[in-house]
């Protein structure tokens, strides 16, 4: 917490200097502390795909991702949008989407229980071997 406050304190302090170099380094001290635009669209989809609306589910990762996200948020979209091109019966799309969630993190996992789905387990499992 304390190291927060300071980073704050430093940039507030560095706002004023003129050197790119110093502007870009306050920008990049601060976007880590707010949240990204698209964070609620993500979270609306989310509860889209929970509810089975997958349409609703799809448009909401899109904008999600369109208005923007951090890495972690990118990933969550992607790997919600190859559930639900698998589950509806798109799997060249699915694959696409597991290409992008792979290329922004290349050790990434499903969780057990995603793992062991039948229709997008086996599709990511191909995905993850043709990035070897």
């Amino acid at each position: 917490m304390r190291a927060m406050l300071f980073l704050l304190a430093l940039c507030g302090l560095l706002a004023g200097c003129e050197s790119a170099p110093v502007q870009q380094m306050t920008q990049d001290i601060t976007s880590v502390f707010e949240t990204p635009k698209g964070e609620p669209a993500l979270a609306a989809g989310i509860r889209a795909y929970e509810e089975g609306d997958y349409n609703a589910a799809s448009r909401q990762l899109q904008s999600a991702l369109q208005a923007g996200l951090n890495s972690f948020g990118k990933i969550k979209a992607h790997k919600y949008l190859a559930f639900i091109h698998c589950a509806s019966g798109r799997e060249s799309r699915c694959r696409d989407e597991f290409r992008k969630v792979l290329w922004l993190s290349p050790d990434f996992e499903l969780a057990p229980a995603e793992a062991g789905h039948p229709t997008w387990g086996p599709v990511f499992r191909s995905v993850k071997a043709e990035q070897l």
